[in-house]
């Protein structure tokens, strides 16, 4: 529940204070005095948008900041889940700086505004005539609905469900249309790998090729030279071989008679060695050259493929094309991943469909069974507003698509005169019918979802006389669960309230300041009877004012 409420430099508050109890408290004051500035506060607690018009100092920041009693709400896992301390009584304060930017604090602790606004809905409910305008909305109609059955576990069972189903028919999507995008480029890609798995890259094998051609192309001219040696070395008595033969035999001759020569023929037997080795070499050479012009053919075409390939793919090297062709083998492969990808997210995503249709329907019968109760409910309280001859029939419709609440459309058709017929509630309700149809559904749904604070602003428009009395009858029953606060103008409405406030306003040195003060008994009866009187206050009014509050 809200414990306290403090303000400071907002709208035509320069500084306020505010203690608030359980039960139902009710605010009063004249138009314009600034009922509706507490709303707007309230709401920045809640996330509401911030305005920095709203500075009554432009120079100095706007604070507005609120303690709750959360002990008993269930909200110590939400705080953990989001770095927070959990106190019993926690404190949540907006800051308006005067640029315009704001701060949002839970405990002390900074927090985004998604995470104050999640938080402030499980705190307050606050309802205006913005919201009784709401009724008209279809989507509001179905949370009302699920609020009065108030079966959270079947929802968000559903709910879980759901958002498998949409996270895997998303993704499936994405894949799909990747793949459709894939099977575009796929047969080129193919092509371009085959023409390159088919060159049979290597790029050892390319070196010796391009060696061989060299010798190839150049065959005959390495066939007369090597031919010329070996005749040079061995072939005819002229031969180098012959002509070293015949040197050495001549000097052994005269060794015995001139010393020098000895060291001499040391060096040609070794000269004479080295060119027996040399002739023989030349010898195996010649007679393993083997040369088949259609090779050339063969060879030179092989290498012309290569250097089209890396021409064609704008690369230099054969190890390029390899990591290419590379490259296209793991698109293909991915391509047939992509495709066995597909076929498994689409087993699970008719796993899913089963899952949300069984769940959907669930959640459809549930709310065509409540929906009846929750008609006959409504109506109880509208008579007890005075409408005893409203109608209303709630519309389960079964919708082909899903969302997170289902496949159903729910439609309130309503009407509040004899023998009418029921239609959408835009067309056929005026605003004091729209605010005692939102008061019993209010009362309802708040009562079974235990909301611990509702505000209502004004829930008594359109309404006057013995069914503003049953209207005050019905929030001081709604407040014996939670605690509830009412803005009213009206003093049946007043005189059931537990607690009073009143709002003023007064002019302090040409500048209007609201102000905001607990009224005891006394101040009650004064305050009553000056809402039923004109100018004056008259004994009547007084004493009309007293019975209305023994009556609560």
């Amino acid at each position: 529940m809200l414990q306290n409420l403090s303000i400071q430099n907002y709208a035509l508050i320069e500084r306020l204070e505010i203690a608030f109890s359980n039960g139902f408290t009710v605010i009063t004051g004249e138009t314009g005095a600034g009922k509706s500035i507490l709303l707007g506060a309230l709401g920045l607690l809640i996330g509401k948008r911030a305005d920095p018009n709203v500075l009554m100092d432009k120079q100095n920041k706007c604070i507005v900041e609120g303690s709750f009693d959360i002990g008993n709400l269930g909200l110590r896992d939400y705080f953990i889940a989001n770095d927070l301390d959990f106190e019993t009584i926690s404190i949540l304060r907006r800051e308006i700086i005067p640029s315009g930017r704001s701060r949002a604090f839970v405990n002390d602790t900074p927090v985004n505004l998604d995470v104050l606004k999640k938080l402030g809905e499980r705190l307050l409910d606050i309802h205006s005539q913005h919201q009784t305008l709401m009724l008209n909305n279809v989507q509001f109609q179905l949370e009302v609905l699920d609020g009065f059955i108030n079966q959270p576990n079947l929802l968000q069972n559903y709910r879980v469900s759901f958002k498998k189903y949409e996270s895997n028919r998303r993704q499936l999507e994405q894949l799909i249309h990747k793949n459709t995008e894939a099977k575009k480029d796929e047969d080129y890609i193919r092509f371009q790998y085959n023409e390159l798995e088919s060159a049979n890259l290597n790029t050892e094998a390319t070196d010796e090729l391009i060696e061989k051609e060299k010798f190839l192309t150049h065959a005959e001219e390495v066939i007369t030279e090597i031919s010329h040696a070996n005749q040079i070395l061995s072939e005819d008595d002229l031969s180098v071989t012959s002509q070293i033969n015949k040197t050495v035999s001549g000097l052994q001759r005269i060794a015995k008679f001139f010393q020098p020569v000895k060291q001499l023929l040391e060096r040609l037997d070794n000269l004479q060695i080295e060119i027996k080795d040399i002739a023989t070499e030349i010898e195996y050479a010649l007679n393993g050259i083997t040369f088949n012009p259609n090779e050339l053919e063969e060879i030179t075409s092989k290498l012309d493929n290569v250097y089209r390939l890396q021409q064609k793919y704008g690369l230099k090297s054969v190890d390029s094309l390899i990591e290419l062709r590379d490259n296209f083998a793991e698109k293909l492969e991915n391509s047939i991943s992509l495709k066995e990808e597909i076929e498994a997210l689409s087993e699970k995503n008719v796993l899913f469909k089963k899952d949300i249709e069984k769940l959907a329907g669930q959640l459809h019968d549930n709310r065509k069974m409540h929906a009846r109760l929750f008609e006959q409910s409504i109506i109880k309280v509208l008579i007890q507003l005075g409408m005893i001859d409203a109608a209303l029939t709630i519309n389960v419709n079964k919708q082909e698509t899903y969302s997170e609440h289902g496949f159903d459309e729910i439609l309130f058709l309503f009407n509040a005169n004899k023998g009418g017929t029921p239609n959408e509630i835009s067309k056929i309700a005026s605003g004091g019918e729209l605010s005692r149809l939102m008061l019993a559904i209010k009362s309802l749904v708040s009562k079974e979802n235990f909301l611990p604070t509702v505000i209502f602003d004004e829930i008594d428009a359109g309404v006057s006389g013995e069914i503003a009395g049953k209207v005050g009858n019905i929030l001081n029953n709604m407040s014996k669960s939670h605690q509830l606060i009412a803005i009213s103008h009206l003093p049946q409405i007043a005189s059931k309230a537990n607690t009073h406030l009143l709002v003023s306003k007064h002019d302090d040195n040409g500048q209007t300041h609201s102000q905001i003060n607990l009224l005891d008994h006394a101040g009650r009866v004064d305050e009553i009877a000056k809402m039923m009187s004109n100018e004056k206050v008259s004994q009547s009014a007084i004493a009309t004012a007293k019975e209305l509050l023994k009556q609560v």
